[in-house]
């Protein structure tokens, strides 16, 4: 830490990062800072400036607001506190939250121009319900951590410092009422807590033996581990189910080909599929987790040419480019992708493996912004165009955005 770290200093803030920090210069230097809103003028108390590149700092109070800035949905998160004790996980909960959507369309549109030269008009859709609670209650699953006093709860922003809380308000009321926020877990490091649509809601304390749990998604079940990955919003799953069934291209869109599901989990995009196109359709649903392909095998049954298989989507991927069977190479250029990658992104090296087999079009399914312009430029440069998108507020009060793609040949 240099001469500056700790210290207050008046700045302008200019506009919004990707992670949902605000962007001010002082005296020229770059400088971070949370819990501002572009436009704003605040005090704010540096808390990292290197010599060498940007500053970092937190708002302590605002000099003159936005007309977009609101009381914080989470008391435990306000500038009312002191930047080390406020709770992680709420970062735009003092924007409106019309105003958040907007600075995320623009995190998305700024980073598709820039990274892949792509300018496509896109709005950040609403989930149902959302607009009448501010964007809270809507959290089905949580991750509590637990300090050294047995005491759970969110991490400070930026930091491993638990925060004891006395509410979660981004959580539904069963998850609420299911949090155990006045207990205390000695010895433990984390626990989970989480309300699914069938079975209330339940805990999971350390390394408890999986349980499994049933979730429904308009008319169908799917079974997963308690433990496992599902969305978070209560809407989530429908919503992608719907925005998945919507990016396809009925015109490129064969039954019969090698049609992929890529980073499948349990199969809830390889089953929104096989429901818009009816039985024929044959799929393979690829997910580097053995349990999840276990329950995707089940959710999957519906469908005779539906199948899941355990592997790294790198590896398989690869593999499959590697096919040389006229009649594989030609089931693969008539296919359908969808790929919801992690955070990180498909990156280069899935990329090519997949335009390698040039199947007819490509659904991406991304959370990251950046990560998803970035391979939007390597599908560009392998001669895949994004013809269509749409973008979801699935994490409201946070900087997180959804983003579904398509992508099909030039």
């Amino acid at each position: 830490m240099g001469e500056w770290a700790g210290k207050t200093i008046e700045l302008d803030v200019t506009n919004i990062a990707h992670g949902g920090i605000a962007v001010a210069r002082h005296d020229g230097r770059v400088v971070f800072v949370s819990d501002a809103i572009p436009g704003e003028r605040v005090m704010a108390r540096v808390s990292e400036d290197s010599k060498t590149s940007f500053w970092r700092a937190e708002t302590v109070s605002v000099i003159e607001p936005s007309e977009h800035r609101q009381p914080h949905v989470w008391s435990a998160a306000s500038i009312d506190r002191d930047p080390a004790d406020r709770a992680g996980g709420a970062e735009f909960g003092h924007i409106t939250l019309a105003h958040q959507r907007e600075l995320k369309r623009q995190v998305l549109a700024e980073s598709l121009q820039r990274m892949a030269r792509v300018a496509l008009a896109v709005e950040v859709e609403a989930l149902p319900g959302d607009e009448a609670t501010s964007g809270t209650g809507w959290r089905t699953r949580v991750r509590l951590h637990v300090d050294e006093g047995g005491r759970p709860g969110p991490f400070a922003a930026r930091s491993h410092r638990v925060i004891p809380v006395h509410d979660l308000p981004l959580a539904t009321d069963a998850l609420q009422d299911a949090a155990p926020l006045a207990e205390l877990f000695p010895g433990e490091e984390h626990l989970d807590v989480l309300a699914p649509t069938v079975g209330g809601a339940r805990l999971i304390v350390g390394k408890q033996k999986p349980s499994t749990i049933t979730e429904i998604v308009g008319d169908r079940e799917f079974r997963l581990a308690d433990g496992g990955f599902w969305q978070v919003h209560r809407e989530a799953a429908q919503t992608l189910t719907a925005a998945v069934q919507g990016a396809i291209d009925d015109a490129l869109f064969d039954p019969r080909a090698a049609n992929l599901d890529l980073y499948g989990g349990v199969g809830l995009l390889a089953a929104a599929i096989g429901d818009r196109f009816g039985s024929t359709v044959r799929i393979t649903s690829v997910e580097s987790d053995e349990a999840a392909t276990e329950f995707a095998s089940v959710n999957l049954k519906d469908w005779l040419g539906a199948s899941a298989v355990t592997g790294r989507v790198d590896r398989w991927i690869q593999q499959a480019a590697a096919a040389s069977s006229v009649t594989d190479k030609a089931r693969y250029r008539a296919a359908t992708v969808v790929l919801d990658p992690p955070r990180a992104g498909a990156g280069k090296q899935v990329v090519s493996a997949l335009a390698a087999l040039a199947p007819a079009q490509l659904v991406y399914v991304a959370c990251d912004p950046v990560a998803f312009a970035r391979d939007v430029a390597l599908f560009a440069d392998r001669g895949y165009q994004l013809t269509a998108l749409r973008a979801f507020d699935l994490f409201p009060n946070t900087h997180h955005v959804e983003a579904v793609g398509t992508l099909t040949r030039e």
